[in-house]
């Protein structure tokens, strides 16, 4: 008699209820630490090739982080090539200026020191210096057909976890609409992270890159693409990063607070990678394109909105975060936990004496002509297909209205 039951080794991955099927690949080497810095020299030199790209701002160079870099990619015996004009929110045209500088230095090696900025620019560079065209045609996920460059990630801000990630995100130079341009052989070979290179941000910009770092927690741990592997990132980072958040506030020196964001926003952007992000992002999107609203102030002063919005779905994942955040209590449920989460979330706005609402963010009324100019852009952006509860334009605008 012929067994109708399926051998277990083919059954379909839908079958398992409790996860996805998932492909996980951590390709970055991650070394931490105060001073590990100073050791770039030898982990570029065991990355091979002579020549070395250090892909940076005027800020980088102006803290001196920059000289520090060439002195000792220079004591390990390599050529050094500096390309510090990024712009913050890099550009196509940011991209396209620093291959063009590239391209007769023959570089065998990429470094990008600095903000998420530095780090998407001198994995964008990556892609045509190696792959050619120009980066509309790495938009989406494995387009580049030939080997890329090894590149280091050195970031000197807590925020976007850029260096845990195989996508650049580059905005076009025309419409100012950020591209999301991924492939595994863009992922950093090596990223260091050394918590001593992140005292000297400004106020306003560990505000700004630790909320875009929470945000980057909170919503990749909710998404339709979470797997374990996301969760167990995306939980950990926010745990770090939501105790260590309102110390960095208070003592900018304290290393320990700075060392558990630098770690919390690398295991975002790791959780990330595996699980994409949500509708707080899609709707962050526009007000950086249309009224320049700095990335981390937009997601998340979004954010709170997002969490209430997605109650309904995604309540016992909230309450998972609420209690990594120790902020549970006998009362907390799957019912109130999306409303304490957000309410918690706001708090730190206020604390970093950040906006909380849209018409703050963009120092104007915005009326129905705004709102439905803004869901429109945001519902084309790709982070809200993976937000739990389905978005439309219709939803946006929701959004929007109640974060006015």
């Amino acid at each position: 008699m012929t067994s109708s039951v399926q051998p277990t080794h083919q059954r379909p991955a839908d079958r398992l209820a409790f996860a996805p099927a998932f492909d996980f690949n951590q390709r970055t080497r991650v070394i931490f630490g105060c001073g590990t810095f100073g050791q770039l020299g030898q982990f570029a030199r065991e990355l091979g090739g002579r020549r070395v790209l250090i892909v940076t701002d005027i800020g980088m160079r102006k803290a001196g982080y920059c000289d520090q870099a060439k002195t000792c990619l220079l004591a390990a015996g390599l050529e050094v090539a500096v390309y510090d004009q990024v712009q913050e929110n890099p550009t196509t045209d940011d991209v396209d200026r620093c291959v063009a500088f590239a391209k007769s230095e023959a570089i065998g090696l990429i470094v990008g020191i600095g903000g998420g900025s530095s780090i998407d620019c001198a994995k964008g560079a990556n892609f045509l210096l190696t792959n050619g065209g120009r980066m509309h045609d790495y938009k989406g996920a494995g387009k580049a057909q030939l080997a890329m460059l090894p590149m280091i990630a050195v970031p000197t801000t807590s925020g976007t976890g850029s260096e845990a990630q195989s996508f650049a995100v580059i905005a076009d130079a025309e419409t100012h609409m950020k591209m999301a341009c991924g492939d595994p052989k863009a992922a950093c070979r090596i990223a260091i992270l050394d918590p001593e290179l992140t005292v000297t941000m400004p106020p306003a910009v560990a505000a700004a890159t630790g909320m875009d770092a929470m945000t980057h927690a909170i919503e990749s741990y909710v998404t339709t693409k979470r797997n374990p592997i996301s969760n167990m990132f995306a939980r950990q980072a926010w745990e770090l990063l939501s105790s260590a958040f309102p110390v960095v506030l208070r003592e900018p020196e304290n290393l320990d607070a700075r060392g558990r964001m630098q770690l919390g926003a690398f295991l975002a952007g790791a959780a990330i990678e595996n699980s994409m992000l949500g509708a707080a992002h899609a709707a962050a999107n526009p007000l950086t394109a249309q009224y320049g609203t700095t990335h981390g102030v937009a997601v998340g002063l979004m954010l709170p909105h997002v969490i209430r919005w997605n109650a309904d779905v995604a309540g016992d994942l909230y309450r998972d975060l609420v209690v990594a955040a120790k902020w549970d209590d006998a009362e907390t449920n799957p019912e109130s936990a999306p409303f304490q989460l957000a309410d918690g979330f706001t708090e730190f706005l206020r604390l970093a004496d950040l906006p909380v609402s849209v018409s703050q963010a963009i120092d104007a009324e915005a009326d129905e002509a705004v709102l439905d100019r803004l869901a429109a852009e945001a519902a084309q952006q790709w982070t809200g297909a993976f937000n739990p509860r389905t978005t439309d334009v219709a939803s946006f605008v929701e959004l929007y209205r109640n974060a006015l």
